[in-house]
Formats: C-alpha cells, sequence, structure tokens
C-alpha cells in the first residue's frame, strides 16, 4: 500500500462565519488607538501560535499521520481477536472461494474471506487476491519497514484509534476502501488502480516514466497476475517469477504463521 495515504480520520475544519460591520469605520479612529490596538492584536497572537500557523497543504497531509491515529509504536501484535480471525478464516464452510486457483496456497486460505471481503466493496476477489500476494502473501501479522500493517499493508494513518489494525476483518476493510478509491480514479482500469494502491492515487494521473521504481515494478508484476486470474488460466508464469524473486520468503513467514504443512 502507497507510503503516503490520505487520513480516513481528517475532517473538513467548519467553515468560520463571516463577521459582521458594525456600522463604525476602523479608518476614523485616532492615529494612537490604531497604534494600541494594533499592539493588542500583535500580543493576542503571540500567545496563540496556532492561529498564525499556514493551513497545511494536502501533499504534507499525505505524508504525516493525523492526530490521535495508530502509529507502529501504537499497534498491538498480540490481539487475541487476529488468532480468532486467523482461524475462522479456515474453519468457515459458508465462506465460498472465488479466487483464482493460480495463487499461492497461502492466498487460497484466505480465500473465502477474500471473496467476502470483495463482495462489500465490489471489487473482483481475484484483484484483492492479487494485491494480498504481493504484499503480504497472507501473513496477518506481516510489517514492513515503512510501517505497513497486516495482510493488505496498510499505512498505520488509514486506521482509527478504535482499530486493531492486524485484525484481518479491520485490515482488509481499510486496505480494501483504498484500491476501491483507487479503482474508481482510474476509471476501472485495474493495472492503473494497483499503481494507485502502491503509490498512492495520485500517481494514477501522472506519466509512467514518473512512478517510482517500486511502483513500476509493482505494476509489472501485479497486472499480468491479475490478467491470469481474471481470464480463468490454470498457472501463472508472471506469478512464478514473483515468487522466485520476492515472494519466496515472504511466502515462508506467511505459510509458518498460519501453521499450513
Amino acid at each position: 500500500m502507497p507510503r503516503a495515504r490520505t487520513n480516513h480520520t481528517i475532517q473538513a475544519a467548519a467553515a468560520t462565519p463571516p463577521v459582521e460591520a458594525s456600522g463604525c469605520s476602523f479608518f476614523i479612529l485616532p492615529p494612537l488607538a490604531v497604534l494600541l490596538i494594533s499592539a493588542v492584536l500583535a500580543g493576542l497572537a503571540l500567545n496563540n501560535p496556532s492561529s498564525i500557523q499556514p493551513v497545511q497543504s494536502r501533499s504534507n497531509l499525505l505524508d504525516t499521520p493525523a492526530a490521535g491515529a495508530v502509529t507502529p509504536n501504537t499497534v498491538q501484535s498480540s490481539d487475541s481477536t487476529v488468532n480468532a480471525a486467523i482461524a475462522q478464516a479456515a474453519e468457515s464452510p459458508a465462506l465460498i472461494s472465488n479466487i483464482s486457483p493460480i495463487f499461492t496456497r497461502e492466498i487460497q486460505y484466505w480465500g473465502g474471506s477474500i471473496s467476502k471481503w470483495a463482495a462489500s466493496t465490489d471489487l473482483d476477489p481475484n484483484l484483492a487476491a492479487t494485491v494480498m500476494q504481493i504484499e503480504s502473501c497472507g501473513d496477518p501479522r506481516a510489517l514492513s519497514r515503512s510501517g505497513a500493517i497486516g495482510l493488505f499493508q496498510v499505512m498505520p494513518f488509514h486506521f482509527y484509534t478504535t482499530d486493531s489494525p492486524y485484525n484481518p476483518d479491520t485490515n482488509a476493510a481499510r486496505g480494501l476502501a483504498y484500491l476501491a478509491r483507487s479503482l474508481a480514479a482510474a476509471g476501472g482500469n485495474p493495472r492503473l488502480a494497483l499503481a494507485g494502491y502502491n503509490g498512492g492515487i495520485g500517481v494514477i494521473n501522472r506519466a509512467e516514466w514518473t512512478w517510482s521504481a517500486e511502483t513500476k515494478r509493482y505494476v509489472q508484476y501485479g497486472g499480468p497476475i491479475y490478467e491470469d486470474a481474471h481470464s480463468g488460466a490454470q498457472t501463472s508464469e508472471m506469478l512464478q517469477q514473483w515468487y522466485d524473486h520476492y515472494g519466496r520468503s515472504l511466502c515462508r513467514q506467511a505459510s509458518n504463521r498460519l501453521g499450513l504443512p
């Protein structure tokens, strides 16, 4: 997931109501009164620095966690609900998997859950599975060096303070909501949606040569993997290449975490 994301918890500031005219013009005050009023106002501003700070730009908001947002230091990875959700994913016969057989066994483990999560966000479950494959290979406790969390490697500032970020249902809800937004911004183009998921939705309308190497690589593998899954292929050469170059240790860790033989 992009390492700089719009925070779901940011609230729009209320507009300041206009000040009604009092009927007295400032310009008819004596010069001495003007100086005294100016001095008082300056003193008030110095005592309230927030009143003179510039409004933070949107680009800065993308790089800065919102106040009260979860940070890697506050995430609790020992939440018992995570283990319960992991067990439920394997034991619930009511969840029917609609994902392609090309995905690794770690992703197949979550197949029914992926189908459920994708349905709740109107996404193709194979697109959601492609993202999970590349992001975590199904490890619900995955944590990247940049602080991305869980199955869909969601950045901390996408969570509410009451969330359990490693909980699979919560992680999927936040991650797939962003994927759905990315797909909408891409006009339904899954390849561009993958680029937006990795590099931020802003990259969708930029020339591809401006994308980061990571985003280019993400699309290089993710695009063909999704095409294979969506087309009904039984195997995927590109998924195998991703596994050989990047996924082997990631999937081994996920397999151990899930208790797969």
